[in-house]
């Protein structure tokens, strides 16, 4: 099973890019066009928030539009820069399928490996939380799981990773009861977040936890404690996760770019043997 994850679209109106420079419709619309020419493609196409820039209708049109080219599934969660009702209103009920009335998460489980989808967005901040209510979706979502392999996906990572603009709008509210729950359930394979704009990873309560680059522009890298933030034009990326009941999940990260080559390896006659 293949499944692709990208994050942190920011769709804008047509013809307005973000923050001014980022042309994330048409980096958006490369990011498709790639997704699509994969052989074999991915079974289903996870978004990991932020999918709009200002959560505006307009914006989710363009968006639907974007994405109405991917034959296959597709499921969403909000980030901090969308809008639930909104949202809700203009994209497919089928991105998010079983999701209740207030926050958008839900489970699918029609798949090999179990898809629990969280909401992590607090309204009119740029930080994340998990309050009662989601926890209780979240513990109710695991316990259902008779041990099969389960993906949590959501927007704000739940850790910290150096870069302090961005630790202090992970997940904030609601971390600790979240990491317990996480270390109580042994067949969480990943849990997959965006926000940050950068691939990172790390070991955290007894799984994986992964955050994608973004299909659009990233967020400088710099552990300078004093670095306020700012966007840089590294290329753009998604990660691409293969399930296999032999190896669990394997991670890929793939370029939405063009690079010379296949080159195939044509070795040096004085050097046999090397490959």
């Amino acid at each position: 099973m293949l499944i692709a994850q990208i994050t942190d679209l920011h769709v804008r109106p047509r013809g307005l890019p973000a923050y001014r420079v980022s042309e994330t419709n048409r980096m958006v619309a490369r990011a498709v066009a790639h997704l699509l020419a994969l052989d074999p493609r991915p079974d289903l196409v996870l978004i990991s928030g932020d999918l709009t820039d200002c959560g505006l209708a307009e914006e989710y049109e363009e968006l639907r539009g974007l994405l109405a080219r991917l034959p296959m599934p597709v499921h969403v969660i909000p980030g901090n820069h969308d809008r639930r009702e909104t949202l809700r209103e203009v994209l497919p009920a089928a991105w998010m399928p079983g999701a209740t009335d207030g926050f958008i998460q839900y489970r699918v489980e029609d798949h090999p490996v179990r898809l629990i989808a969280l909401d992590t967005l607090v309204a009119g901040a740029s930080h994340g939380a998990l309050c009662t209510e989601r926890l209780g979706f979240l513990e109710r979502a695991l316990a259902g799981g008779d041990g099969r392999p389960t993906l949590v996906f959501m927007h704000h990572p739940p850790f910290e990773c150096g870069l302090v603009h961005m630790d202090e709008i992970r997940l904030l509210d609601g971390e600790a009861p979240f990491r317990r729950l996480i270390a109580g359930e042994t067949s969480i394979e990943r849990i997959l977040c965006g926000h940050h704009h950068r691939p990172i990873v790390t070991r955290y309560a007894g799984t994986i936890a992964q955050i994608a680059p973004s299909v659009t522009h990233q967020v400088a890298f710099d552990l300078d404690p004093a670095h306020t933030g700012a966007l840089v034009f590294e290329p753009p990326a998604y990660l691409l996760h293969r399930y296999t009941p032999e190896s669990g999940i394997v991670s890929h990260m793939v370029y939405v770019e063009s690079f010379d080559g296949p080159y195939p390896f044509v070795l040096d006659a004085a050097y046999p043997g090397q490959h």
